[in-house]
């Protein structure tokens, strides 16, 4: 493998890497600012508050999209070892 190979592989890994992670991210920034509104509105700043439903939309949206993420991840795996 060639260093431009190498450097195309590595390239088109952390695309992927990024579109991979961007509902999830989407999802608990989504989440995040609402809490952090009704928090806001009420009151209450306890961080456990923010940090649960973040963590469950996140694991929510993981799970929902895994089939799509292990296709995006097997479509990098068959360019990186050159298999059509």
């Amino acid at each position: 493998m060639s260093a431009a190979e190498l450097v195309e592989l590595s390239r088109q890994a952390a695309i992927s890497g990024l579109v991979t992670l961007a509902p999830a991210l989407a999802a608990g920034l989504v989440v995040a600012l609402v809490v952090g509104l009704v928090q806001a509105a009420t009151g209450i700043h306890e961080q456990i508050i923010g940090l649960v439903p973040r963590l469950a939309v996140i694991a929510l949206v993981v799970v929902l999209t895994l089939p799509w993420l292990v296709e995006r991840f097997a479509d990098l795996l068959r360019v990186s070892a050159g298999v059509p």
